[in-house]
């Protein structure tokens, strides 16, 4: 490597959005692994070709396996040649961000790797003036996290001294298996790193959409005021996929739909949806509110598990046009498997602002298609004037995937003599009116590089959400469940719909 491989146009501008990071050394942990090819690498390029990375930083590449510094670059051509956002790569830019790749292999729990580590890192400080800023990114899996952590420690590359630099670390979920392993974890984690320093990263809050949930709320006076008990009957928050198990199968058979996504991204969604108003828009104003929401959900018990959650798991169906089998006869699956591919809950809110107001919650694989969104659906005006008119509630869409936007549906007159009304809908959609958009990995990516967390869990956050969760994953443990109980390509399983008609309300179909 040397200093001219880095982007070194004279005091560049961001072309994007996003601020320009400071100078720092990325490290990726598992540099190899199907993360780093089809996220990070790709994000990293992209931050790179817009100007919102320094025009010095040097990326170095941790893994088991041996690997030279141009073998590492042609795995990261590769990688953004088929993963890059947009499909088409500016070659020379690219030539020049490969450039600052490095690579160096050893055992994860060996103190000898992380030696040479922590001399690669000198390395390339000297020669790239990164001032001694370190980002650490664990792309591992999750069972190597406490190796990682612990032989920074040993080798004192956690902390720096001089008060002049930083080193972060950003961990990937799955943060533990339940709350004893989340507490465990985030132990692990603080015996070696300060909090400030710790960034537990859920790519779901990097999506412009979850960003301007708080500014649709806070930075308008139209929606907050009616953003409460008096005005909204009920929210839906529906994260499906189309998508199968695929590859994943050895991941997902110990951790199944509640534990992937309901304790997580579900619940990240929820805590923005419904936290108060926090005193500033910063890391510890944001997050102490997303707290207090989630210590504000109402406990589940074994009575109100049976009465309001819903596991599934998809049977053999139809999906893309195409017959797709069932869970339990995808590679790698055990036949009698009790894995959940789907669950669905009522989550009550014990405040204030929200109560009686139910939240619906759902998430599952095979599902008829791909879409998250959450919808707020607002009480139905108090008296009718048009009689004889059929109008359903009005309603707010967030659409968070696969086209970012939000959609005001209302009531309007059809042109004519008579008093006809039609259901209207407004949308706002975000590639039509800013072009296009940062990947929500370069957003976090970014952010932490600038020392920004407000998008990042915090310790007791993550554990408040395993308090939440933990309670079903045991009554569910006690209580065998009929599956596969749902065919690939529907909604999911009939409880799910009678968990909602028996409050007199129904799914939406996005």
């Amino acid at each position: 490597m040397t200093p001219e491989s880095t982007l070194t146009e004279p005091a560049p501008q961001p072309s994007g959005t996003l601020s320009p990071a400071e100078p720092c050394a990325i490290v990726i942990f598992g540099a190899s692994g199907d993360l780093a090819r089809r996220k990070l690498i790709p994000a990293l390029f992209e931050l790179a070709a817009q100007r919102c990375l320094a025009r010095r930083f040097a990326i170095i590449g941790f893994g088991r396996t041996p690997m030279s510094d141009d073998a590492f670059r042609d795995t990261a051509a590769e990688a953004m040649r088929q993963f890059a956002k947009g499909g088409s790569l500016d070659e020379g830019r690219l030539r020049e961000f490969l450039q600052s790749f490095a690579f160096t292999s050893g055992e994860y729990d060996q103190p000898e790797a992380f030696q040479k580590l922590t001399r690669r890192l000198e390395e390339v400080d000297r020669e790239y003036h990164l001032d001694g800023n370190r980002l650490y990114y664990l792309a591992t899996p999750p069972g190597i996290y406490p190796l990682v952590i612990g032989q920074l420690g040993q080798a004192k590359m956690a902390r720096n001294e001089n008060g002049k630099s930083w080193t972060r670390i950003i961990v990937e979920k799955p943060y533990g298996y339940d709350l004893a392993s989340a507490r465990q974890l985030n132990k692990t984690v603080l015996e070696v790193f300060d909090e400030s320093q710790v960034y537990r990263i859920d790519h779901y809050l990097g999506k412009d959409t979850v960003q301007n949930l708080l500014v649709l709320r806070f930075g308008n006076g139209i929606f907050e005021p009616l953003w409460n008990r008096n005005y909204v009957d009920h929210v839906q928050i529906t994260a499906a996929e189309e998508l199968g198990v695929e590859t994943r199968a050895a991941f997902y058979e110990t951790t199944g739909a509640l534990r992937d996504m309901i304790q997580s991204h579900v619940m990240q969604l929820t805590s923005l949806v419904a936290l108060e108003p926090p005193s500033a828009f910063d890391a510890n104003a944001v997050r102490n509110e997303k707290i207090k929401l989630l210590q504000a959900i109402r406990p589940f018990t074994p009575e109100t598990v049976a009465r309001d959650v819903v596991r599934g798991q998809y049977g053999s169906g139809s999906a893309g046009g195409k017959t797709v089998p069932g869970y339990r006869q995808e590679k790698g699956v055990h036949d009698d498997s009790a894995t959940e591919t789907f669950a669905a809950a009522r989550v009550h809110i014990d405040n204030w602002r929200w109560a009686d107001v139910p939240f619906y919650l759902r998430t599952g694989k095979r599902l008829s298609r791909s879409v998250t969104e959450i919808a707020i659906q607002f009480r139905k005006a108090p008296h009718l004037v048009f009689r004889g008119q059929q109008m359903d509630p009005n309603s707010l869409v967030l659409n968070i995937q696969p086209e970012e936007g939000i959609s005001i549906r209302f009531h309007a007159k059809v042109p004519g003599q008579e008093m006809r009304l039609k259901e209207v809908t407004m949308d706002f959609r975000y590639g039509a009116t800013f072009g296009s958009q940062h990947s929500a990995y370069a957003t976090l990516l970014n952010d932490c590089m600038r020392g920004d967390a407000t998008l990042f869990d915090r310790a007791d956050g993550l554990e408040a959400a395993w308090a939440l969760v933990d309670p079903i994953v045991q009554a569910w443990r006690s209580s065998p469940a009929p599956f596969p109980n749902y065919a690939a390509g529907s909604w999911g399983p009939r409880e799910a719909d009678d968990l909602l008609e028996r409050d007199g309300r129904h799914w939406r179909k996005p």
